[in-house]
């Protein structure tokens, strides 16, 4: 069964003649469309794709088996509406979490149909990779992994976060990502305590660590890993954080199966710091699917109750952050197994002292 055929099989299910779809990666995920501005809107009969003049002929080549219909004469929820009385549509979804007021409020005014919200619909089904994405998502962290191994011999006294920022980003694409970059985290000294800290104009000093929270897209799918290194030796201090960092990822990724859920995970990542000083410098939101979007369902972390299956690609980034001193995260993405989890990532845990 295909996503479109999972998104029919719910709409009879709960009793809902159409379904609109505005998040770009549940688009993507649906029709298998690549660009922008782009709506769909799916009843029992047919599929429609909605779209301004600037990508009609894209989609058309993208989407043979949906009907292209420019909106840009008229508005989203006046086509929604002539779309209803058409195929007698009379119970519409949503994306609640995404429909903004304007056109909601326009859909409300127009549409002689029940406009019901839902949650998560796509997104369930995007949480289960097919064996296609989940090539795709390898030759990401590949690309990712090749870049990290470039970068380090970049990373020195005196060079500025932005400068290796966009070094990264460059390694990246000359690896063979897409050039459309979607942002990342290179951090130095003190700042690594920020989860997501922005780089800036900071010079690295001797002794620093260096956090770089990063990934790119290969064909709309995404890596997202992270690497602390430091320049020059590191203390006595350092050490003893990266390796506790450590075993916190790797007891987490021992215990990732099909059957355990997030908060059994975190849990997990607990045992190294249990009585430890750093006990209160961790976070508990520690991984999260990814696929066509950097943070999607599943998610490992407190209260995270829902069971894990195989299929998924998954972060594991436990960490621990230290105001005023620095922080270290280690991050791999990895597919969940019959048997447990396949890191995808290549760069070592081993502590590198630049």
């Amino acid at each position: 069964m295909n996503r479109l055929e999972e998104l029919r099989s719910y709409m009879e299910k709960e009793g809902l003649d159409g379904f609109y779809i505005a998040k770009p990666a549940n688009v993507r995920c649906i029709s298998a469309y690549t660009g922008d501005d782009s709506y769909l809107f799916i009843d029992k009969a047919n599929q429609y794709f909605i779209t301004d003049p600037r990508y009609t002929e894209q989609a058309g080549m993208e989407c043979p088996d949906y009907e292209i219909i420019n909106w840009r004469s008229t508005s989203i929820g006046n086509v929604i509406s002539e779309l209803c009385k058409k195929d007698g549509v009379k119970t519409v979804g949503f994306e609640q979490d995404h429909l903004t007021f304007e056109t909601w409020k326009s859909m409300q005014d127009m549409i002689d149909a029940e406009l019901v919200p839902t949650l998560n619909v796509v997104e369930r089904f995007r949480e289960l990779k097919t064996p296609e994405e989940i090539q795709k998502l390898r030759v990401s962290c590949d690309i990712a992994s090749r870049a990290f191994d470039k970068i380090l011999q970049d990373i020195k006294v005196g060079v500025t976060e932005k400068e290796l920022a966009s070094r990264l980003s460059h390694y990246m694409v000359m690896e063979g990502a897409d050039t459309k970059p979607y942002g990342g985290i290179l951090i130095s000294g003190p700042k690594t305590s920020l989860l997501h800290g922005i780089p800036g104009n900071r010079a690295l000093e001797y002794g620093d660590f260096v956090l770089m929270d990063y990934g790119c897209q290969y064909d709309g799918y995404l890596s997202d890993m992270t690497r602390t290194v430091v320049v020059g030796k590191a203390t006595p201090k350092q050490k003893e954080v990266y390796k506790l960092c450590r075993q916190m990822t790797e007891d987490v990724e021992a215990t990732i199966k099909p059957g355990v859920t997030g908060e059994d995970c975190y849990q997990a990542s607990l045992k190294a710091i249990e009585g430890t000083e750093y006990m209160p410098y961790n976070y508990t939101g520690i991984g999260h699917g990814v696929g066509l979007f950097v943070h999607e369902l599943p998610f490992i972390g407190k209260n995270h109750t829902d069971v894990l299956q195989a299929g998924s690609v998954m972060t594991v980034e436990p960490g621990i952050y230290i105001p005023g001193w620095g922080g270290v995260r280690i991050e791999d993405q990895g597919i969940i197994t019959e048997n447990g989890y396949e890191n995808l990532i290549s760069a070592t845990h081993e502590l590198i002292e630049l």
